[in-house]
């Protein structure tokens, strides 16, 4: 199957890695930071907002790609520190209240710019 890949300004960009892949009846969504498209700054210092970041970014690829966040069907949130998990969990509820997608975790070994949390995902297309 052919690949197609994703890119919107609504979301980061990286010279090193695609924003979004679309192969297989899935879209698959790189490691999303909390960072500000337009700026590239990190928004936010609570887990929460970062949080919120990281989904808004995710959605913004998602949706390029003819997608939606609640299309998700496994994503991978990876935390600094172990102790946000409970105020990550308090904001993905809110993005997720009923059925939520399949969800492993991680400890991010770096943080760059001060950012506390990444996502990835795999939502159906």
């Amino acid at each position: 199957m052919p690949k197609e890949f994703i890119s919107t300004g609504n979301a980061p960009k990286s010279p090193a890695f695609s924003q979004g892949v679309k192969s297989g009846g899935f879209i698959f969504v790189a490691g999303q930071g909390p960072f500000d498209p337009a700026s590239g700054e990190v928004v936010g210092s609570s887990i929460q907002e970062q949080t919120r970041q990281c989904l808004r970014n995710v959605e913004a690829i998602l949706v390029a790609g003819g997608s939606s966040i609640g299309k998700i069907v496994s994503a991978t949130v990876i935390l600094a520190e172990e102790a946000d998990f409970a105020g990550m969990n308090e904001e993905w509820i809110k993005w997720f209240p009923q059925d939520p997608p399949a969800r492993q975790g991680a400890k991010l070994p770096i943080r760059p710019k001060g950012m506390k949390i990444s996502i990835a995902a795999i939502a159906e297309q």
